[in-house]
């Protein structure tokens, strides 16, 4: 009779884990896209020439465009277009640059008619981001135009959803290549043989060198034309590797290319060598039995000695050689985002990649340990213990560099509340708080742990000298199973042999996972770190989504200024008249000034405009003039000629005011050839 040796798959704990994560993995990457949508660019217009909704009396023979921080522009990035959206932008753009100041210039086509024209602008941030936008200023006076611009945001759409979603799952490819290997070089050496931390180290390498290259193709379309095709255009690919984004993620594949040895390393000779260490210190305790005891032990202690002092060295190596490949990938992240635009740039870098490492370590740790717990029977406490030390560390590095991030990015309390990017940083540090509530639970299941040492090496001690029995009477079995063979004239069946070994072997290991779910500590343990695994993917995303939004230092800016604007007094919502005296100093100088506007609203407004003499009657003037100023954003004077349409009496069908606000409306009235004088209202467009 031959048996079989059982076959023992994932267990239900296994299973439990992996759904448990992918429904978290999925919860997060849609938290992420509802957070895509606060993410804004960093570099803003701080001026033009001509000004937005200027009116020139003389087309320009360029446009001049200044920024508040360095850019990438390319030959295509501003388009100036007529009132038929018909592009009159002549050769490449001209990089007027310097002396601190970001400013851009295309040169138009010579004799443009008047009208009104659209420049629209796109250009890549200093920090990766894509920023658009564009504006319009008129030639003679405003007409209307078809020129039209695209109404969605640099960045957005379908295309920005997914590249912030490759950014997620870089950052989780990352934590996992870098946290999964300081957990077994730092933790649990043992675990470089160990299958399932082989793969989830394996799998954060294939995640980050995968998405990188996704986050490469995808640069063209996120910071150009938004359209998906274009990621195989190998035009815009090249145009990309001129970038520093591009730069970095090259880098970064580079760097991804030594991990790939040093994951080579890790898993073999390393691995190896840790298990013939553990065979050369089981055989020095076995020889301390017997006789030569003496001679036997001396010869072990030196061969344990030297091989542990390999692995040693060996170890130093590979901590040293990794920790330099993995600040290096870190450091393609702080060289091409937040960290290397604002102040403070060669502190906040460095700072930044000790940052990443501090979140790969403690987040990328916790994941190992929480497969080491539920895939691996027999991790040891010490490994545990270890790892809750060196993750105390890491919280303290995080809480040291956040806080100096968090004064450089955010900059005044306000700040903190009233912009996107402090909002999002209330919500991580919320979020953290709960982890580490989670995780002070975790270390009380540790010391629990720790606690029954001495009785789990008492129940050991008799497990082994049980097993011992068992093989002992199974080994008196065999043989004697094997002298009747012998007897019968069949020799030693190598086939059986084996059988029997992988058999032995299969039941070793149930028993010890039988052991281990029966542990309350241990599963105790095993859940509260499942749930900082879960809370750690959200915090993940919180923190992807922070690096694609605007700082708030620089988004404060903008909402004192909308602020300001919103604070003003309530505008009319209907027609806007207005009646006022004047006097020319001249003969028959002295009337009544009336006029409309219909409807005072941003585009275009019908206006009439009436003068009473004295008398009441109408009062015909050689000449009427019109004009329109937004004194608090730099727009006008903007110049309306009406049209005179009766004695008295002067009209214009198309007024374009082009924003609202609290307008200055001069009116200058000509009586003779030397007499004239401005009359100057305010008037409140809606």
């Amino acid at each position: 009779m031959t048996a079989t040796a059982p076959r023992f798959g994932a267990s239900r704990s296994g299973n439990r884990l992996i759904r448990l994560l992918l429904v978290a993995a999925v919860l997060t990457v849609g938290l992420l896209g509802a957070l895509s949508g606060t993410a804004s660019a960093h570099a803003a217009l701080t001026g033009s020439d001509p000004k937005d909704g200027a009116v020139v009396d003389v087309a320009p023979k360029d446009v001049t465009l200044t920024f508040s921080e360095q850019i990438a522009m390319g030959d295509d990035s501003i388009r100036v277009l007529d009132p038929t959206s018909k592009r009159v932008d002549v050769a490449k753009m001209r990089d007027l640059s310097g002396g601190g100041i970001v400013r851009y210039a295309v040169d138009l086509k010579p004799g443009l008619p008047d009208g009104t024209y659209t420049v629209a602008w796109q250009a890549v941030s200093a920090d990766s981001h894509p920023v658009s936008g564009a504006f319009t200023f008129s030639v003679g006076a405003p007409s209307k135009t078809t020129a039209s611009v695209p109404d969605q945001e640099a960045g957005g759409g379908v295309v920005g959803l997914l590249y912030d979603t490759v950014r997620y799952i870089s950052y989780a490819g990352f934590v996992l290549l870098v946290g999964g290997t300081a957990f077994i070089l730092a933790c649990w050496q043992r675990g470089s043989s160990v299958r399932p931390l082989q793969r989830l180290v394996v799998g954060g390498w294939v995640t980050l060198t995968a998405a990188t290259l996704v986050l490469l193709l995808l640069r063209t379309p996120y910071t150009g034309s938004g359209k998906l095709a274009d990621a195989f255009d190998l035009g815009g690919l090249t145009d990309v590797l001129d970038t520093k984004t591009g730069a970095a993620l090259v880098s970064r594949l580079l760097l991804l290319g030594a991990a790939a040895l040093f994951i080579a390393v890790l898993f073999g000779a390393y691995a190896k060598r840790v298990t013939e260490t553990e065979e050369e210190a089981e055989a020095e305790a076995g020889s301390g039995s017997g006789s030569g005891a003496e001679t036997g032990s001396g010869a072990a202690a030196g061969a344990g000695s030297d091989a542990g002092k390999a692995k040693a060295d060996l170890t130093f190596g590979l901590g040293l050689g990794g920790t330099v490949v993995a600040a290096g990938i870190a450091g393609t992240w702080a060289l091409s985002e937040h960290a290397s635009t604002g102040i403070q740039t060669g502190l906040a870098m460095p700072l930044d990649v000790l940052h990443l490492l501090a979140v790969a370590t403690w987040l990328g740790g916790l994941v190992s340990l929480l497969v080491a717990l539920y895939r691996t029977p027999d991790i040891e406490r010490a490994a545990v213990r270890r790892f809750s030390r060196i993750a105390f560390g890491s919280v303290v590095v995080l809480a040291v560099t956040g806080l100096y991030a968090a004064w450089r990015q955010v900059g005044s309390w306000s700040a903190l509340t009233g912009t996107s990017y402090g909002q999002l940083l209330l919500a991580k540090v919320a979020l953290i708080a709960v982890l580490l509530c989670v995780a002070w639970f975790s270390r009380r299941w540790t010391g629990a742990l720790g606690e029954r040492a001495k009785t789990e090496v008492e129940k050991e001690g008799e497990s082994a000298a049980e097993s011992e029995a068992e093989a002992e009477s199974g080994a008196e079995a065999e043989a004697e199973t094997e002298a009747g063979d012998n007897a019968a004239g069949d020799g030693p069946d190598p086939e059986r042999a084996a059988q029997l070994a992988r058999q032995r072997t299969a039941l070793a290991t149930a028993r010890k996972r039988r052991d281990r779910d029966a542990d309350p500590e241990r599963s105790g343990l095993r859940r509260s770190v499942l749930t900082e695994a879960c809370v750690a993917l959200v915090v993940l995303a919180v923190t992807t989504a922070l690096t694609g939004t605007e700082p708030g230092r620089t988004e404060e800016k903008e909402v004192g200024r909308a602020g300001t604007e919103a604070s003003a007094p309530a505008a009319p919502t209907g027609p806007v008249s207005l009646t006022a005296p004047f006097d020319t100093g001249g003969v028959k100088g002295k009337g009544t000034l009336r006029l409309t506007l219909d409807p005072a609203s941003p585009g275009s407004n019908l206006m009439h405009v009436w003068l009473d003499g004295p008398d009441g009657k109408p009062m015909d003037v050689p000449e009427v003039k019109v004009a329109y100023t937004l004194k608090s954003e730099r727009i006008g004077p903007l110049p309306v000629v009406p049209e005179r349409l009766a004695p008295g009496h002067w009209s214009s069908s198309n007024v374009q005011i082009p924003m609202p606000g609290d307008w200055s409306l001069q009116v200058t009235v000509r009586t003779s050839d030397i007499d004239q004088t401005t009359v100057e209202k305010n008037v409140k467009i809606g």
